[in-house]
Parts: C-alpha cells; structure tokens; sequence
C-alpha cells in the first residue's frame, strides 16, 4: 500500500516522524520559521496519510 507521491506508506510515517521531532526542537528553541515550515509539513504528512491533521493554534495553522 503507498500513499500518494513516491513514498510507501512506512516512509510517510517515518518523515512525519522526522518533522514532529524537528517541530519540538524548534518550539524548544523558540524558532518560529522552523515552526512553521515543520507544522506545514506534518499537516502534508497527515493528509497523504489520510489521518487527522494537527492544528497548530499558536501558528495560526
């Protein structure tokens, strides 16, 4: 089964993996343009995935 794009679906999940990491340590160190582009990318992840998208209040996201 493979998402939509050239990824598996395994390799969808470990990149949105990936960003959510990268979210937390922008969020740590206060990095709002990391914050969102990471934000942005996990909402993509998540909709590839077919799974509830995150709200990201803080960024207007």
């Amino acid at each position: 089964m493979s998402s939509r794009g050239n990824f598996t679906q395994g390799q969808t999940w470990g990149a949105l993996k990936k960003a959510w990491k990268g979210y937390r340590i922008a969020k740590v160190q206060s990095d709002r343009s990391k914050m969102e582009e990471y934000a942005k990318k996990i909402r993509t992840l998540q909709g590839e995935l077919g799974i509830k998208q995150a709200s990201f209040p803080e960024l207007g996201l």
